[in-house]
């Protein structure tokens, strides 16, 4: 059963999207992140991905308090991420609420730092962030380009235990113009056993079938729902027993 994984991100504490990471393409969403949260909760999804993108960008978290609010009103399993750099800033995560962590940044430029968090905290805690574009890393909410093979990355992490990691084909992002099949199923034929949320350009509950019989671990979306192409009907049939 495919993990439905809804993506909350947050701009100056309000539930906001970009498109294709883009601040200058930003849409701000009239409800807060907790009543957002809520909604998925109350049709049964027990995990989201609250992604602070102000601390992504700044390279500090700094909406730990949207964080606190989710965990403290829901009984919602929540991957935090944005502008995690160091150990303070996981346990800092963790005290405010957190079950898991993605980070990308750091992943990046200091690659040994970031592998050691996966012996430190447990492969359960801590999620890779791999979002690319044309196959090369990018990193800093998406603000700054490497040249950082996306495979390479992945196998760097994968051959010293990592369980979990989060794609997002950038390009895909916030288009609702379906997801990049092709790009998870190179990941998985590559990283056998590996747990992947595949994350953007989800645009219905047909893509999220696609991505179920591909053999992702989870699906990460945002836009469609917020627009109203999934709605919370159509996430009930994945949730059963989920």
């Amino acid at each position: 059963m495919i993990q439905i994984i809804p993506s909350i991100t947050v701009i100056k504490g309000r539930s906001a999207r970009l498109m294709q990471g883009d601040f200058n393409r930003e849409t701000v969403y009239d409800q807060s992140p907790l009543e957002v949260a809520k909604q998925f909760e109350d049709v049964g999804v027990s995990k989201i991905h609250l992604v602070d993108l102000e601390g992504a960008r700044r390279g500090a978290s700094i909406n730990f308090e949207v964080l606190e609010a989710i965990t403290g009103h829901t009984d919602l399993e929540v991957s935090f991420s944005g502008g995690l750099y160091n150990d303070g800033d996981i346990i800092k995560a963790y005290e405010y609420g957190a079950s898991n962590i993605i980070a990308a940044t750091i992943a990046a430029y200091r690659p040994e730092y970031f592998a050691s968090w996966i012996v430190s905290y447990g492969r359960e805690k801590i999620t890779l962030g791999a979002d690319s574009i044309n196959g090369k890393v990018a990193i800093r909410g998406w603000q700054k380009d490497t040249e950082i093979d996306l495979y390479e990355h992945i196998e760097h992490f994968f051959s010293r235990g990592l369980k979990y990691v989060k794609t997002t084909d950038i390009p895909k992002h916030g288009t609702m113009s379906g997801p990049s099949l092709e790009l998870y199923r190179e990941i998985l034929d590559r990283f056998p056993g590996i747990c992947l949320l595949a994350s953007g350009g989800v645009r219905s509950a047909d893509d999220i079938d696609k991505l179920r019989e591909l053999g992702v671990w989870g699906v990460v979306f945002g836009k469609a729902f917020y627009e109203g192409a999934i709605t919370l009907k159509d996430l009930e049939k994945y949730l059963v027993n989920a």
